[in-house]
């Protein structure tokens, strides 16, 4: 599928390019189509593409999960939005480091696997208010998650929904970004109400 192809399924939603498996050479090529804002899920590679790329003033995000040893990494970099803040804990931990303001998205386990990282669904409001309040270098600006790891279309719309619904009742709490929807499941995504959509292999095929 061609870029403009892509864009306009993705309508209104703000599209991160996912450079995590791909060189320099692919973003650059996408921001000659006019993309600026890119993930990476590893600070190392963030690290070396922001540095080969500078010139170019790219947007980036971190999208992994952070190890605790990579946090003085991320720090420096200066990401656009770290979106991944998977705990209370994480984000003390990176909160006591910072001496900047750093945009932040709560990651929700909407799915309920255990293979993915995320604070529990029902915790979720409860996290996202404690460390509005807790941590004063983070600013949280929203909500992302991944959707449910299945084939069946109503489980994966089920984890959207409750995402949407988490983040509609934090709209009032500074809650601006719905982040979720992946190169296999943006349109869904999209149609539950996400306004930020992460995609990787569509974009590169």
């Amino acid at each position: 599928m061609k870029f403009d192809e892509i864009l306009k399924k993705v309508g209104d939603a703000k599209l991160i390019a996912v450079s995590k498996n791909v060189s320099e050479n692919e973003v650059l090529e996408l921001y000659k189509q006019g993309q600026m804002d890119f993930g990476e899920n590893r600070v190392q590679e963030l690290k070396r593409k922001k540095e080969i790329l500078s010139e170019l003033n790219l947007n980036w995000h971190f999208i992994g999960r952070l190890q605790t040893n990579k946090i003085n990494h991320l720090i420096s970099l200066r990401p656009t939005l770290w979106q991944s803040c998977e705990s209370l804990e994480m984000a003390r931990a990176v909160d006591k480091r910072l001496d900047f303001k750093l945009d932040c998205l709560l990651q929700i386990n909407s799915a309920h696997e255990d293979t993915k990282q995320g604070v529990d669904p029902d915790k979720a409001i409860e996290e996202f208010l404690r460390i509005k309040d807790e941590c004063k270098n983070l600013n949280l600006v929203g909500v992302m998650s991944i959707g449910a790891h299945e084939d069946d279309a109503k489980i994966v719309q089920k984890s959207f929904e409750l995402t949407r619904e988490i983040y509609e009742k934090l709209q009032n709490h500074g809650a601006k970004i719905c982040s979720m929807g992946m190169s296999s499941d943006f349109e869904l995504a999209i149609k539950c109400g996400s306004n930020m959509v992460r995609l990787g292999t569509i974009l590169y095929k």
